[in-house]
């Protein structure tokens, strides 16, 4: 087969090489992305905005450079519709925001911009990012392409299925609790949550904050540390940025793994748990593993008290002004933070703080954590939150992201990857936690098991 008769399955990585070497136009890669959304992206709704003319002008841009516009040279890229870009709408999945055309780009889409990528359109998010199935009153739900029925997960859906069915080749996504981790858990992708402030955000309000952060999804571990070179870097006004230096390598040896399906606190589905110690089975043919997790009692109920706290200072007044314009999701996310002290978020800080030291006590003495990426497998659209998980009732509709938001908490890069699976079975991921600032050691041992374990994308036949 030849390279034009398959752009839309080739991975980010092999089109940006393609694509620098001349061997195929920007204009050609585009269009036949164009036309993979066409044929897909009515049925599945991964995006809010599709931009065909400013992409066109984008390749033909990087078809008139005299060499490569940068590393992403022509690429296809689709882009959160959390995050702002300039001259293309941005909705942040709300009516409130459906004719928002922001005057500058984040600083991230800059990036990605003179790294020579083309940003093809803004994928869907529920409302502000809050909720579980990727639904808005603009859009969605975006559902799943390995079954239509069921949910893309939230919050990164639209940027999952986008490049799970080859309409975009990288996606940008956002992950405050799993955003990008359970969209790629869900629809069989590779994603990248990286340490807070590898990626810097400058407009970001509360410049300490270090529970949300950009990621990238992508079907490949090669196009996830081709994308995250292109978006790192320091910006002086990002104080999370300062300091965060990539340190390079490989683990030595044999890997050290700890592995746990749960952190020994969160709610964590009886099938998961089962997929999970499959997962393991085979990861003991590469590395050594013992079960075994740091200390994360009080994670949630600190993870939760955080996120209250985040959540009611940003968006209390547009409770306040416009409480009747929102859904019931985003008014019980802000609600749940509107009575907290400073006692509660000092407790919650306080007890955040133990978390990190005893995850960094268990890296002390291994190279990764292992844990599933999500505590359950899709579910219908049309089921709305998890609030059970077996026969266990959740106090709220967050807490099934437990197993994602702990990570979160403490700040830790995680890199997700697909497992094996058989025919029958519905995608699950699995989540590889490493040291702060240490990317590049996840990316070689994903690469590994990516190669000998099977722990990739299998696209689904269109």
């Amino acid at each position: 087969m030849t390279i034009e008769a398959n752009l839309c399955e080739l991975t980010a990585a092999t089109l940006a090489k393609a694509l620098a070497r001349r061997e195929i136009s920007a204009r050609a890669v585009l269009e036949a992305h164009l036309a993979r959304i066409t044929a897909r992206d009515a049925e599945l709704s991964a995006f809010i905005t599709v931009d065909a003319d400013g992409a066109r002008r984008q390749a033909d841009t990087c078809d008139a450079a005299r060499g490569p516009t940068g590393p992403l040279h022509g690429v296809p890229i689709a882009v959160k519709d959390l995050t702002n870009t300039r001259g293309l709408r941005t909705t942040y999945g709300s009516l409130l925001f459906q004719h928002n055309v922001p005057e500058q780009d984040e600083l991230v889409i800059a990036r990605l911009r003179q790294a020579g990528a083309v940003i093809i359109g803004k994928t869907n998010t529920p409302e502000f990012g809050f909720g579980a199935v990727c639904t808005n009153r603009l859009c969605g739900p975006t559902r799943n392409p390995f079954d239509i029925a069921l949910t893309s997960g939230g919050s990164s859906g639209g940027s999952a299925v986008a490049v799970a069915t080859g309409m975009a080749a990288l996606a940008h996504g956002t992950d405050f609790g799993g955003s990008v981790r359970t969209p790629a858990s869900f629809c069989d992708v590779a994603s990248m949550r990286p340490t807070p402030g590898r990626i810097a955000a400058p407009a970001r309000a509360l410049g300490w904050d270090m529970l949300a952060t950009h990621g990238l999804l992508a079907r490949s571990v090669d196009d996830l540390e081709l994308g995250l070179s292109a978006c790192v870097g320091p910006d002086i006004l990002d104080p999370l940025s300062i300091g965060t230096e990539p340190r390079t390598g490989a683990a030595a040896g044999r890997p050290q793994l700890a592995v746990t399906p749960d952190f020994g606190v969160a709610p964590v589905a009886k099938e998961v748990c089962s997929r999970f110690a499959a997962v393991c089975n085979a990861l003991c043919r590469i590395a050594d593993l013992e079960e075994f997790s740091p200390d994360c009692g009080g994670a949630i109920e600190a993870f939760r008290t955080l996120r209250a706290a985040h959540i009611a200072d940003s968006y209390g007044a547009l409770l306040r002004d416009r409480r009747a314009e929102l859904t019931p999701t985003v008014i019980w996310n802000i609600e749940a933070g509107a009575h907290l002290t400073a006692q509660d978020y000092l407790a919650a800080e306080r007890r955040r703080t133990a978390i990190f030291r005893s995850f960094r006590d268990v890296f002390s003495r291994k190279d990764f954590l292992v844990v599933p990426a999500a505590s359950v497998l899709p579910w219908k659209n049309d089921e709305g939150d998890v609030m059970l998980i077996d026969d266990m009732r959740l106090e709220t509709p967050i807490d099934y992201l437990a197993v994602t938001f702990i990570v979160s908490l403490v700040g830790f890069p995680v890199l997700t990857l697909p497992t094996p699976r058989r025919p029958d079975q519905k995608p699950f991921g699995v989540q590889i936690i490493g040291v702060p600032g240490e990317e590049s050691k996840l990316f070689a041992f994903g690469r590994r098991i990516e190669e000998q374990l099977g722990f990739c994308h299998r696209p689904q036949p269109i």
